[in-house]
């Protein structure tokens, strides 16, 4: 049996494994990759990345995300960046522009150097049906978004921004987000019925016009050390909602990233580094 090939890397601590399917053949079932991602029994990772031949001759690559519970999600921003860069490094390709097919659309990443990659991640939707959000006895929409509540002995009401980036998010903004609940209220939120396809809960804190500190509970995975779709849609909440400028830098516990959105009609760009941290080869 063929071993097959990958990559580890990581985009500001958020750290995955990338695999070549376009010249490499496996089937990574569910249960294979919940394997491959145990921290103490396999390689360990916040998602799988494959890349694979694309289905439409407007793509370059179809790019395909799987989390640590063997999941399949739409979009993730931090992940994009590397993909990109590995698929010039294993020269796959040799543009710098490269097109990407999601499952909701195409996002562009352009490869800069010292491993910075810039990813056009599309525009922002505000629609709560995008995510989807159901409303309900504990569920309402208000102005900029919605306010969610709990059965008695749960958390207190909160109130949300809901930004769709491919995958859904909803953004809780909050005074110091080193104090945030970001495991219990970010769990509660993602069993809540409110999100019948659960959702990323990201906790952000504004310090000021150009700055926001962010942390992310992952559907699927948790808190992780970085969310590029997570910061792009706290970048699109803070903006639209009056509380920063055009371009925002967003600190996460991984690092810093750089974005920019020129409002309604526009795509958010975010610009970080990737790392690659060793290479290796496994049974499919």
């Amino acid at each position: 049996m063929a071993l097959l090939e990958f990559t580890k890397m990581h985009g500001l601590g958020n750290d995955f494994v990338v695999v070549d399917l376009v010249t490499q053949r496996a089937r990574l079932e569910p249960e294979r990759i919940r394997a491959l991602a145990d921290r103490h029994r396999g390689i360990g990772f916040d998602q799988l990345l494959v890349a694979e031949p694309p289905s439409t001759p407007d793509a370059d690559f179809r790019y395909r995300i799987y989390n640590t519970d063997g999941s399949e999600a739409e979009q993730c921003g931090n992940g994009a960046r590397c993909l990109a860069r590995f698929v010039r490094e294993r020269r796959l390709t040799r543009k710098r522009r490269i097109v990407l097919e999601v499952p909701k659309g195409r996002i562009v990443a352009r490869v800069l150097d010292h491993g910075q990659v810039e990813v056009d991640m599309g525009e922002p939707d505000f629609d709560p049906r995008a995510l989807p959000f159901a409303p309900g006895p504990l569920a309402e929409l208000v102005e900029g978004g919605a306010r969610v509540s709990f059965p008695e002995g749960g958390p207190a009401p909160v109130e949300l921004a809901l930004v769709s980036m491919g995958n859904p998010h909803a953004v809780c903004f909050v005074p110091d987000v080193a104090a945030a609940p970001v495991a219990t209220l970010g769990a509660a939120l993602q069993a809540h019925a409110a999100f019948p396809e659960s959702v990323n809960v990201g906790f952000c804190e504004v310090v000021d016009r150009g700055f926001l500190r962010l942390r992310v509970f992952e559907r699927g995975v948790g808190e992780t050390q970085a969310c590029g779709s997570g910061a792009c849609a706290a970048v699109a909440a803070a903006i639209r909602s009056g509380h920063c400028e055009a371009r925002v830098k967003v600190s996460l516990p991984g690092g810093k990233l750089r974005l920019a959105w020129q409002g309604p009609g526009h795509a958010i760009k975010m610009t970080g580094e990737t790392a690659v941290v060793f290479e290796g080869r496994i049974e499919p």
